[in-house]
């Protein structure tokens, strides 16, 4: 007998020992791929996500740039000599644009605005780097100002165009973004300077106005990282710490002038986008994991199937003793049975329990048939033990009455939760598979043990809750005692007994 069990036992033992060691290679296996993937796609959204803010802040530019386009082109046709039509347009360029300022100018640097007033720019630092020409924008730091220049005629024969682009209007992009309040966006040079910023200007990132200048002391090999990929024109993300905030900064060139734009964001909500990713890794743990499940519940089969067939006719012959047969739910002594039972072993949980009576039950019996009485209960059976949880207790407890018993119902919130479902399930409830037919219900409501801490104290109580829903015209719910509105969010409106 002893070699018996102990080949029993190593029937199962070594296969399932086989199992644990394919089941664990493969959860490491796919955590550390799973892991790498989501870090890869992280980044990756994160690019594009600043290479769309990017792309915005160049295309607001290039508005920019059209309407000095259209208005050098005027100036080359009307001549620049009339000062009175020259503020007149730089006018219309500013307003068409959105632009703080419009100028023209001289090669000297001898200009005016759209306001008619004469300045000097030609001594300003950025105004030969202008002239030059390389890069079609210009950043002016006293203005806070990105300007576009345009020439006048060929070879700027009369003059420039510059119209100031407000980098406050940059501060917006992230406004309506799904990042965290530290999050920030920031175009800088190759040095890093920061020309503009979006977000948390609170950011230890952007307080010095140089982003080198504020991570190197504390990041210097990623500061490093930055700095080559802003040399290069390229791309990537890089984790950092300022403080107490740990950061992800994610570079991306914008395409002109050398500069570059910066995303930061928090390492949480970077971590959090991973955990998104890494979902499968949670669904593959799931699949392995039932697998297992399934696995033992073979072997516990094979080795006590005589047990649980034996157990099994014994359940069969208890449910048919304790199960209506037209509605497949609990008969009346089963229903009450179960409940006494709960109401023993738990005297101090809050319960509810629904008298469900069928209203004009024998008018439809009278002009649709017996047999159409019959499906309607049926179908009202197999429905209503749907919505509520395998744990609670549904039965039929007459010819068109059932009851309902919902165990450890915590709250008076839960109470009303649950008293609003079984009125908007009646206010579905259809039977008949060719005929369909509303069927409505009075329905009485009683809690435990509140309104009755035993079976028959708790049944008058919730009958008492039928009453009241009939004598109010039916097709309604009425709990036994006052709890609110029925129409609103509440089961009823009835006064205390």
């Amino acid at each position: 007998m002893d070699n018996q069990n102990r080949s029993s036992v190593l029937q199962w033992l070594i296969p399932t020992g086989i199992m644990m060691v394919v089941v664990v290679a493969m959860l490491l296996s796919f955590s550390a791929k799973s892991n790498k993937e989501a870090e890869t796609a992280v980044s990756k959204t994160l690019i594009a996500s600043a290479e769309g803010y990017g792309e915005r802040f160049l295309h607001e530019l290039q508005k920019v740039g059209k309407v000095g386009e259209t208005t050098s082109e005027i100036f080359e046709k009307i001549g620049t000599d009339d000062s009175e039509r020259m503020k007149e347009m730089l006018g219309i360029a500013a307003k068409c644009a959105d632009v703080k300022k419009v100028i023209y100018c001289t090669s000297e640097g001898q200009a005016v605005d759209q306001t008619g007033a004469s300045f000097d720019v030609g001594q300003e630092p950025w105004f030969a780097e202008a002239l030059v020409g390389e890069f079609p924008y210009v950043y002016v730091g006293e203005e806070q100002s990105v300007v576009v220049i345009e020439c006048i005629g060929q070879n700027a024969e009369y003059g420039y165009l510059m119209l100031y682009y407000p980098m406050e209007r940059f501060a917006d992009m992230l406004l309506q973004s799904g990042y965290d309040s530290i999050s920030f966006l920031v175009v800088v040079d190759l040095e890093g300077n920061i020309l503009g910023v979006s977000g948390a200007e609170t950011n230890a990132c952007v307080q010095k106005g140089n982003i080198f200048s504020a991570i190197e002391a504390e990041n210097k090999e990623n500061a490093r990282t930055i700095r080559n990929r802003l040399s290069n024109s390229a791309r990537g993300s890089v984790d950092i710490q300022t403080g107490k905030q740990n950061q992800v900064l994610t570079s991306v060139p914008l395409g002109t002038n050398r500069w570059s734009l910066i995303l930061g964001v928090s390492e949480a909500y970077a971590e959090r986008q991973a955990n998104y990713i890494r979902k499968n890794t949670r669904d593959m743990v799931f699949a392995l994991a039932l697998t297992i499940v399934v696995f033992f519940c073979v072997v516990m089969v094979i080795n006590i199937v005589g047990k649980i067939r034996s157990n099994k006719k014994k359940k069969e012959l208890e449910d048919k003793a304790d199960t209506d047969l037209l509605t497949g739910l609990n008969n009346k002594l089963a229903t009450e049975r179960k409940i006494k039972d709960y109401m023993a072993k738990y005297p101090d949980k809050q319960a509810m329990m629904f008298m469900v009576d069928i209203d004009n039950f024998k008018k439809i019996n009278d002009t649709m048939g017996h047999a159409f009485g019959d499906e309607v209960l049926r179908s009202l059976g197999t429905q209503i033990g749907a919505i509520f949880r395998a744990s609670d207790i549904i039965g039929r407890v007459g010819g068109d009455e059932f009851m309902v018993f919902l165990k450890d119902v915590g709250t008076d919130e839960a109470i009303l939760k649950e008293a609003r479902k079984m009125e908007t399930f009646f206010k579905h409830f259809q039977a008949g598979e060719y005929v369909k037919y509303k069927a409505t219900a009075s329905i009485g409501v009683a809690v435990f043990p509140q309104e009755g801490n035993d079976f028959e104290t708790l049944y008058k109580a919730a009958d008492q809750g039928v009453y009241k829903a009939k004598k109010r015209g039916k097709n309604q719910l009425a709990f036994y005692r006052d709890r609110g509105s029925a129409e609103s969010d509440a089961p009823s409106d009835v006064t205390e007994e």
